[in-house]
Parts: structure tokens; sequence; C-alpha cells
């Protein structure tokens, strides 16, 4: 269908500011882009846990378009139905900038990581505005990693105001390429049938997963009151958003009086690497689950979960970073309490476990969700100490035992310099 679509840019050296509610450029031939009623910061973003959180709404918002809606050139006056509007100025949206070639087809830029223009590979928008049956073609055009899932079949995901469940957009649609159109980097296109009117479409690059609904989860199992269950401030953010120590274990193990093992558990350090709050959410329901296996560990296990590590760079909709445009993963050995206040208080809480007596830290698990290779997988340390790198060796090999899709090829322990300021070095 869109074979003999030609590749005819639209000029963007005459591009003014809209003097309107958004600030936002546009094109020059527009009067502005504020004309269309979008629905409320994306109807579809608030609906949903994972949507947008108001009072981050500002943040969250910081460098993405906000309702700009692309005319064909020599258009003006109000926009027609088919003229798109994007929007991704909500909790976890990435989208910078678009471009329109043609009447059916849009260059769309990734904003690159607050601070840090490496990292460009996380996206979140909504595209509002549609015509029924109305086609077009999406590039997402400046990835940076291009050695991705994308490259191994995986699509990017969907959904609308009428279909609210997320569904992976068909292979058949979408095409991982070289383009000479784009100085021959690699390009995402996403072929795409519009199918309602009144809709609004939300694509992203995975299943979102915000601050908003990871504090509204905890909110919900804290009024429970298990006994089993405690929720701790153990520090803040750089924008001061919650950084939550999650304790689960027998009432009696919360001030041990006896020896008892610890195992911590810590998340989503990357924003875009949304399984890993997915991951903590089923271990947290197992673990104050009522199953019998779990209540024999509770009796002998303290487990201590940190969900979110990166709570600024997740509402941002960063890919990798926080606001500063720091790997935290990258950080764990150079900690600054004014630079990584996040990394600061995770150091001195696992520094007193050790410290305590009644305390023995047998385990630490950095939760990841790895851009370019399938399957679980762990990654670890060498160690001289025999029974020091037996023990370590361990929990990789009750994995392979017992989860389906472990892949064993992937998984490596070792002494890597240029890994020396991950969580597990």
């Amino acid at each position: 269908m869109f074979k003999d679509i030609k590749k005819k840019k639209l000029s963007w050296k005459n591009r003014d500011r809209c003097s309107h509610c958004c600030g936002w450029e546009v094109n020059k031939v527009c009067n502005s882009h504020c004309d269309v009623t979008c629905s409320n910061e994306t109807k579809l973003a608030r609906a949903t846990p994972g949507g947008t959180a108001n009072s981050d709404e500002g943040e969250a918002g910081l460098g993405n378009v906000t309702r700009v809606i692309m005319r064909p050139p020599g258009h003006s006056g109000k926009a027609k139905k088919g003229h798109l509007c994007f929007d991704a100025s909500f909790e976890t949206g990435n989208l910078g900038r678009i471009d329109l070639v043609c009447e059916y087809e849009y260059d769309l830029f990734i904003r690159p990581d607050t601070c840090n223009p490496r990292h460009r590979l996380w996206f979140n928008f909504v595209v509002e505005n549609t015509r029924q049956d109305q086609n077009v073609l999406f590039n997402i055009v400046n990835i940076s990693n291009k050695n991705n899932l994308f490259k191994n079949g995986m699509t990017p995901i969907v959904r609308s105001t009428s279909r609210n469940t997320w569904y992976r957009i068909p292979a058949s649609r979408v095409h991982y390429h070289r383009s000479v159109y784009h100085n021959n980097n690699y390009v995402l296109s996403i072929l795409f049938s519009f199918d309602k009117d009144d809709d609004s479409y939300q694509f992203s690059y995975s299943f979102p997963y915000s601050y908003t609904r990871y504090q509204n989860y905890l909110s919900l199992i804290e009024k429970k009151k298990l006994p089993y269950f405690k929720r701790e401030l153990l520090g803040q953010s750089i924008q001061n958003r919650r950084l939550d120590l999650i304790t689960i274990t027998n009432p009696k193990n919360m001030t041990p009086s006896e020896k008892v093992h610890v195992v911590v558990i810590l998340g989503r350090m990357h924003g875009s690497e949304t399984p890993s709050s997915y991951v903590c959410q089923g271990i947290i329901e197992f673990l104050i689950s009522n199953h019998p296996a779990v209540i024999r560990l509770r009796k002998k296990i303290i487990f201590q979960l940190i969900p979110m590590m990166n709570p600024d760079g997740v509402t941002l909709g960063n890919t990798r970073t926080n606001l500063l445009g720091i790997d935290l993963n990258r950080a764990w050995h150079k900690i600054s309490q004014w630079v990584h206040p996040i990394l600061y208080a995770v150091y001195n809480h696992l520094k007193k476990i050790e410290e305590n007596e009644n305390m023995e830290l047998d385990l630490v698990i950095d939760i990841h969700a790895h851009s370019s290779l399938h399957g679980v997988f762990t990654y670890g340390n060498a160690y001289d100490d025999v029974y020091r790198y037996e023990k370590h060796i361990l929990f990789p090999k009750l994995l392979a035992q017992h989860i389906e899709g472990y892949e064993q090829s992937y998984s490596l322990c070792n002494r890597d310099v240029k890994k020396c300021g991950t969580s597990r070095r």
C-alpha cells in the first residue's frame, strides 16, 4: 500500500512557538495545534493503572510532545479528522519530535534520557484525532541500541480506549530495518490502521508500569495490615519520590533475636525494564500468600524488596538513567549521597544487615530485563574462594532446574572490570 509513497519531508526551518497552552514548536503554516480537544491529558493514559499521576504531570512531560497536531503543508485553520494529535506528556511517556513525511507517513523521534543523549529505546505515546480506516506508517528513527529484541521478532504494543487491553502489533505490520532515507540507521516501521474515529490509541515499547501504579499497589497491601508485611521509607530520590523497603517474614523475625537468613531483591534500576516491576509484584504476591511453602519460608527467611530503584527515571520516561542522566547500575563503586541518594540509602542498608549479628545476608538479587536477549539468565561474580564460588552459583543452578526458559548459554560469572559499577560487583 505504501510502496509508492515519496519521501518528501516538510521543511522545519520555519518553525515557531505555539502561543497557546503548551509552548511546543509547530509548523509555521499552522495557527495553533491546540484547536482540537484532546481527551483530558489523554483519557487512555489516565484511565488505567500505570497511566499518569496528577502530581507528576508537569515533571513527566519534560521534553515530550504535548498534544502536537500534524497538518499537511498549506493547511491552516482548525484541524480536520485525520490530522493526528500526538501526546506523550504523561507519566512514563516518551516522544520527543514528529516529522510529517507525507499524508500517510510520520518519522517519530524518541526523546533521549534527561541529561544523557546516548540512551534512546523506550517510547510511550498516545495518538488522537484519527479517522476511521485511516492507514499510517510510523517510523521510529533514532533508536540508539540497534541490537535489540525488535531485530529478533519482538513487536511494540498498542491499546485503545475501546479496547483497553494491551496487545502486540502483528509481526507482519512491523519491520525493523536499515533505512537509506535515514542515513542507513536502523528504523522501526509500524504500519497501522485506525479503525475508529473517537478512540485514542496508545503505543509503547513494552507494557508500562508507572511509579503511581507501584505506590497504589503497595498502599492496597498495606491496608490489609498483614502481620508479616512491613513497608518502610528507606530514602528519597532526587525529585523526592519514595524509596520503599518491603519486608516480608514471620512477625518474630521483624526484630530477630537469633540467627536468621536474609534475601534482598532489587528491581527497576532502568526505566525501560518494566518486566522487572511485574516480576517484583509477582514475588510480593507469592510471599504474602498462604501457600504452605511460603509459610515455611517466612519462618526461616527475611525477604526484603526494593521494587523501584529509579523512580525518577521511571516517571520521566527515561530508558536507562535517572534525572541527572546517570546509569545507577554503573555507579555502585562511586556512590555520592547527593548525586546517588538511592544507591547511598540502599548501600547503607545492606551494610547494616551485614553488621547485624542476628542476620546473615545470603543473597542480593537485582532484577533486570535485557533489551536484546531472550529467556531467563543470571550474571554473577567469580571468586578465588572455592566455597564462596560454589555458594554463589547455587542460585543459578536452582533456576536452571525449576524455571522454564532458562538460558544457560547467556548466564555467566566473571570479573569484568567494565562492570565494576554494577550492583553485583
